[in-house]
């Protein structure tokens, strides 16, 4: 019988049978208490004991996601801003909107950061429909984890707000739990880079499509 799986991503989603007494990511700690392997992902590290009950590790798993998706964005939306803000300026600038408006890069090409500065010069517009948004999520998700969200059998998956449009999300057990864990992993890498990024330009004063143009323009461009 054959699986459509990749073989990778059937071994990295399946479950031990027995759970091991230390933690994969650490082996020489004990696995803590509640990281069973319940969710994509889970390799046992919690060093400093924060999920100390079932209803701690829900409330950790969903701050997770929510980080690591809006981390996935910035991740992408950072080098795109400094590619392209100050050009998409000046076009607005030049089209006939009667609109005059500034670049929010830095003469360094540098994406606006709590370390760069700059976030004074975003719309308050923009704030607000990014707080409204960010609120009505998280009501959103205190909805779904009281009330089990919206699946059918009523058991709530934390980051689960049933927003699939392009119904990319397989309907078999397997076909999910491999979106999960790949979620969770990209999603984990990208808050590293996004750190990587704030810290690489803080202190080399320059953005980072700059310092590695390599990665962020076509090979024809050199």
């Amino acid at each position: 019988m054959t699986n459509s799986l990749p073989p990778l991503a059937m071994v990295a989603s399946s479950k031990p049978s027995t759970l091991s007494k230390y933690s994969a990511s650490l082996p020489f700690l004990r696995r803590p208490q509640h990281l069973t392997q319940q969710y994509a992902g889970d390799v046992g590290f919690d060093p400093l004991d924060f999920a100390k009950t079932p209803e701690k590790l829900e409330y950790y798993r969903e701050a997770e996601v929510k980080h690591a998706r809006i981390a996935m964005l910035a991740a992408a939306g950072w080098p795109v801003s400094e590619l392209f803000d100050a050009k998409i300026t000046a076009a607005v600038n030049d089209a006939d909107f009667g609109l005059s408006l500034s670049p929010l890069v830095d003469g360094s090409d540098r994406a606006p950061s709590l370390l760069n500065g700059g976030l004074d010069h975003v719309s308050p517009y923009f704030w607000g429909f990014c707080l409204g948004l960010t609120a009505a999520i998280d009501l959103k998700g205190i909805r779904n984890s009281r009330y089990g969200g919206d699946d059918d059998d009523g058991d709530y998956l934390p980051g689960d707000y049933g927003f699939d449009p392009l119904r990319v999300y397989p309907s078999e057990k397997e076909g999910r739990e491999r979106m999960q864990l790949a979620e969770i992993k990209h999603g984990r890498l990208a808050m590293l880079a996004v750190v990587g990024f704030a810290t690489q330009e803080f202190v080399s004063q320059v953005g980072v499509v700059d310092e590695t143009p390599a990665f962020f323009n076509p090979l024809f461009h050199f």
